[in-house]
């Protein structure tokens, strides 16, 4: 089977590990947040400066933390990347 086709294959499962990873990093933002009395969600200034800055920030140019807090949600990928490979 041609990479393309495999890959192809995958999207539902990857959604799933993609819906995991946002559904974690919400309920990190929600955890960090204050919520007001119409439900919204009041975020720490000193947190949105800090993401703030992240986002303008390549890659490259991270610390070697925020690198590794990066590298840490694209290994919840490889296992199946690797498995569908194989096959």
């Amino acid at each position: 089977m041609a990479t393309d086709e495999i890959l192809d294959g995958l999207v539902d499962e990857l959604a799933a590990i993609e819906h995991e990873r946002w559904a974690h990093w919400q309920r990190y933002v929600h955890d960090k947040s204050q919520k007001q009395s119409d439900g919204s969600l009041l975020i720490p200034a000193e947190l949105v400066a800090r993401w703030e800055n992240q986002i303008e920030t390549p890659f490259a140019l991270l610390s070697d933390e925020e690198k590794d807090s990066d590298r840490e949600q694209v290994q919840k990928y490889l296992p199946l990347l690797k498995a569908a490979l194989r096959e």
